[in-house]
């Protein structure tokens, strides 16, 4: 069974995910569980990482993904609700976003029941997260600025000590001597970015966000 679905708590400024695919194996009464997690980005990746870590072989193959507010979990063939949900849950309690965490089981001949499955499945994707190295990745907001020609010199001169990404100038604006730059900037620096360029220019800008 594939369960779907979308929260509203998603953080678009910054989020921690996982710096590489990590394994964490477990044998529950004779059946071995491998859990192997990694970082994604969206669903195509979230497809990729499954075929790639997925064991035809094995009894079940159960996943969950976790995008920013999007996620999705299947249980492969384990009574509804085993296996997937467990497996979110455990994303979800890490903290982590843009991750997979793919259970790979295979049956040793003793039947675990559901809440058997439940904890099983739950508890190697959880100690599977807890091993895992993190990183917190930032994420660039959109900015723009009018700015006059005599002072593109100053204004780049900050943009270069905040490290912004993706600099564009357009000098076709319908204003004269005006010039319209645009860039990328770590959305916890944006704030500040927009501070420092008001002081040393010394003007009052017109400062675009998205």
């Amino acid at each position: 069974m594939v369960t779907s679905g979308s929260s509203s708590n998603n953080n678009a400024g910054a989020f921690t995910t996982i710096k590489e695919t990590v394994t964490f194996e477990k044998e529950i009464k004779k059946s071995k569980f491998i859990a192997i997690a990694g970082p994604i980005s969206n669903e195509q990746s979230a497809q990729s990482f499954l075929s790639q870590v997925s064991d035809p072989r094995a009894t079940h193959n159960c996943w969950a993904y976790k995008v920013g507010n999007q996620y999705r979990s299947n249980d492969d063939g384990e009574p509804s609700g085993t296996a997937g949900k467990p497996i979110h849950s455990a994303i979800v309690s890490s903290g982590l976003d843009r991750i997979m965490v793919v259970v790979t089981r295979y049956f040793g001949g003793i039947k675990l029941g559901t809440g058997g499955l439940v904890r099983a499945y739950g508890g190697v994707a959880s100690e599977c997260l807890r091993n895992a190295p993190t990183i917190l990745v930032k994420s660039r907001v959109p900015m723009g600025v009018e700015v006059p020609f005599e002072l593109l010199g100053i204004l780049y001169h900050q943009l270069q000590l905040f490290q912004v990404e993706d600099t564009n100038q357009d000098y076709d604006t319908g204003k004269d001597g005006i010039a319209m730059v645009t860039f990328k900037v770590d959305f916890d620096r944006a704030e500040n970015l927009e501070d420092a360029i008001k002081n040393n220019c010394r003007r009052d800008l017109v400062f675009y966000k998205h």
